[in-house]
């Protein structure tokens, strides 16, 4: 997904960060053949909790057919959009900001150094994200998932209520940031200062819209993207 110009500086939770993402990208047969490498990986990290949450997530993949995974994914992730896996989704939603946004995702990306093939995600694409900060720029990747924060938490909720595998990758990652995770998405809320009022723009749906922020039981959507 992303080539390297340089070697990436060996920082704290890289490993957890490149496993996260990789298990939240669309199951693979390279990811199953990965798997175990990825499980040596985590077990040197100690006694880490984020490492230990996701080695529940990994050995769970190791344990399931590639066309169950393949399934269970699309189920999770493409036929609801309670579980999006695109940060700025969470917070500006189908809105004309969301672009602009966007575009300092792949402003970050470029200013690091890296040469980055989409695979026509979009570039806040979670899984991206996390191997943007594993391998290319812990402190710019690190700070692109701290801005987004409220959104992983969200993400982490909704998989959590889904009684979901994956919400351990979500869980670890949150684990690598500073502070506690919010218990709930009322906390979540006041944490990005959004208690009230959400604000509103002339064109177009809310920046916050609640429609888009899972504060309430949400039907499923149209999927967000075809697999192959």
């Amino acid at each position: 997904m992303i080539g390297l110009r340089r070697r990436a500086t060996p920082r704290d939770h890289r490993v957890v960060h490149l496993v996260a993402g990789r298990c939240l990208d669309y199951p693979s047969a390279e990811l199953v053949t990965t798997l175990p490498s990825m499980r040596d990986a985590l077990a040197e990290q100690g006694d880490s909790a984020a490492a230990t949450r996701l080695t529940s997530l990994v050995a769970h993949l190791g344990g399931a057919d590639l066309p169950d995974l393949q399934q269970a994914y699309v189920d999770t992730f493409d036929l609801s959009r309670k579980h999006a896996l695109y940060l700025s989704y969470w917070t500006d939603g189908d809105t004309r900001r969301r672009g602009e946004v966007l575009g300092r995702f792949k402003t970050a990306y470029r200013s690091s150094g890296a040469v980055v093939d989409t695979h026509g995600e979009l570039p806040d694409y979670l899984p991206m994200v996390l191997e943007f900060a594993a391998r290319v720029d812990p402190e710019a990747g690190v700070s692109l998932l701290q801005e987004y924060r409220a959104s992983l938490e969200l993400l982490r909720i909704a998989l959590q209520e889904r009684k979901s595998p994956y919400a351990a990758a979500v869980v670890a990652v949150c684990a690598t940031l500073p502070g506690e995770s919010p218990p709930d998405r009322a906390a979540v809320m006041e944490m990005v200062g959004l208690s009230g009022p959400h604000p509103t723009e002339s064109v177009g749906l809310e920046p916050y819209d609640p429609r888009l922020l899972p504060l309430q039981t949400v039907s499923s959507g149209a999927p967000t993207g075809a697999r192959s």
